[in-house]
């Protein structure tokens, strides 16, 4: 299992030229953040989509209007999410674009309507679905609100591997988070043989009323110590030097330029997270004198995050210009 060679070595042809972006001053996107809708089949605590656009959960990009946002940020790899995707009636012709386009496409859900929506879609090297789970089936039923949703994420896991799909699971990690629970998760899916783990710290939207739910940056620290080490071989698909970073063991500035996000609004500014502006301008998000004004020590909003859509980028960077770091850690 693990990640296809042919998309490191996409990736590490994208990155090599551009690995010296702070003295090079420009910004470019790793990752596209594609949300070409914000509904959800559920109310999961924590999250803050269907919360922050609940205005606008009838909205929907066509498939035309992503495809051609995917061209303008040239990111060699496009996470789709929302928002449930499998909602969304044209999301086969948007996969099946981004895949002509030659992007890496790993289409995020909760995994409710995959076993009803596999048949739509044809096995390729260039798309992984990423099943969100985050624990066990008692914590994971909890924190969906609906009984059974562990159980058909399993058994979508488990169809979509039977059909050729490359399959993957992201796991959020909130505050009162059960370590051992999530290990139990870990194994299970090793056990399954999905191609990797992704996990990240939960962020304290401010359109979420469960705001006990997250982690500040201390505790993480202090859980994910616990979590990884001793890890006993779980496939993490996160960069080992994210997950030092998770340990507390290396500090890194937030890039989340790197990942810009589309929403049905425009691009959100200034980051996945926070959006204190939609603008239909990338490069407005990718000015270098916004982020001047945000990150960890700038916006207070910024204190508490290790999400990886801003930190893990950074890593990325550091491993490419300084590759010893693996063989040091």
């Amino acid at each position: 299992m693990g990640r296809p060679l042919w998309l490191s070595y996409e990736l590490a042809r994208y990155l090599l030229p551009r690995r010296k972006w702070p003295e090079q001053g420009r910004l470019f996107p790793i990752v596209l953040m594609l949300e070409p809708l914000e509904a959800c089949n559920l109310r999961c605590s924590g999250c803050g989509r269907i919360r922050e656009y609940e205005d606008h959960l009838s909205a929907r990009l066509s498939a035309d209007q992503a495809l051609e946002v995917a061209e303008q940020a040239r990111a060699p790899v496009v996470s789709v999410s929302g928002g449930e995707p499998l909602l969304h009636p044209e999301i086969v012709r948007i996969v099946e674009g981004l895949i002509a386009q030659r992007r890496w496409v790993f289409l995020c859900t909760n995994g409710l309507l995959l076993s009803q929506r596999l048949k739509e879609f044809r096995p390729h090297e260039r798309l992984c679905f990423v099943v969100h789970l985050d624990g066990t089936e008692k914590v994971h039923d909890a924190i969906t609100g609906r009984p059974g949703t562990y159980a058909q994420a399993l058994q979508a896991i488990r169809q979509a591997q039977k059909a050729g799909f490359r399959v993957c699971t992201n796991t959020t990690v909130f505050h009162g988070s059960d370590v051992e629970d999530l290990r139990k998760l870990f194994a299970a899916l090793k056990a399954l043989r999905v191609e990797g783990l992704m996990v990240s710290p939960g962020y304290a939207y401010g359109a979420v009323p469960e705001r006990e739910l997250f982690l500040q940056r201390e505790e993480a620290v202090k859980v994910f110590r616990v979590l990884l080490d001793g890890r006993r071989g779980y496939p993490f698909y996160d960069n080992p030097l994210f997950l030092d970073f998770l340990r507390g063991r290396r500090t890194y500035p937030c890039a989340a330029w790197a990942v810009p996000t589309y929403t049905v609004l425009g691009w959100r500014q200034p980051c996945y997270l926070m959006a204190d502006r939609h603008t239909p301008k990338l490069a407005e998000v990718l000015d270098p004198q916004l982020w001047e004004r945000y990150g960890p020590g700038k916006d207070p909003r910024c204190a508490g995050c290790m999400l990886h859509a801003g930190f893990e980028p950074a890593s990325v960077l550091d491993l490419l210009n300084h590759p010893w770091r693996l063989v040091l850690r």
